[in-house]
């Protein structure tokens, strides 16, 4: 799942949760892609590409047993919880590790099997293979689940101009015929590594803008205000 996606899913707990501050859930639907770009800038996870990239399927996660296997990131969402609990926010801890744990369910549903079970050897890996083999539906997924979180949460048009607006950037990225930046980092993952990192901080900003200008959701929160 794409940035601007992941970032969207903290719109479902924020309106589910409503006295849940957002930022923490942000940081949260993001913590794994977080630690993905900090251990591949040490070399711990490895990131590769074909010669030419033409679209998302010529990239890929070839390494990385930490950041995305499953079970370190059940791992962490336990730890997240019990975290929370101790510091007397069961509650809090509770909603901070699902939304840590909604970015490995997502990434399941698109990644080209590239899941690991755990960081050991010869670990079984899963995905859908939803971005190599069948791009154009992988493309109609993200903008729809994206749009679908908007509209669970009923947020403004400037919010849905920002979901739409970061998924339509990458549509190169699902089309080999339409021409984009990737092929520029071909053979440079660290690079590509550090794209996404700029698109990770935006999206999350600017999710967050978004969501302050939602007129439905002042509403909401001045009526509980004023209970």
């Amino acid at each position: 799942m794409f940035a601007i996606n992941h970032a969207a899913t903290a719109l479902l707990f924020k309106r589910r949760y409503a006295t849940v501050p957002l930022v923490p859930v942000l940081l949260a639907v993001q913590a794994m892609e977080f630690a993905w770009v900090l251990l591949n800038y040490l070399g711990v996870e490895r990131t590769t590409t074909e010669s030419e990239v033409r679209y998302i399927g010529d990239i890929h996660l070839a390494y990385m047993p930490y950041s995305h296997s499953v079970l370190t990131v059940l791992v962490a969402v336990v730890l997240v919880w019990s975290l929370g609990a101790g510091a007397g926010r069961t509650r809090l801890g509770a909603i901070l590790g699902l939304a840590i744990l909604s970015h490995l369910v997502l990434d399941l549903l698109t990644h080209n099997g590239d899941i690991a079970l755990g960081p050991f050897p010869n670990a079984p890996k899963y995905g859908t293979f939803l971005y190599g083999r069948w791009p154009l539906l992988a493309f109609l997924f993200e903008l729809g689940y994206g749009v679908l979180c908007w509209r669970v949460f009923r947020g403004g048009w400037a919010l849905l101009a920002i979901i739409v607006g970061f998924n339509l950037a990458n549509v190169s990225l699902f089309f080999p015929a339409i021409p984009g930046p990737e092929d520029a980092m071909a053979g440079r993952p660290l690079l590509l590594v550090t794209v996404i990192f700029v698109q990770i901080v935006l999206t999350l900003w600017a999710v967050w803008w978004g969501a302050g200008k939602s007129p439905d959701r002042e509403r909401r929160d001045t009526s509980r205000a004023a209970v």
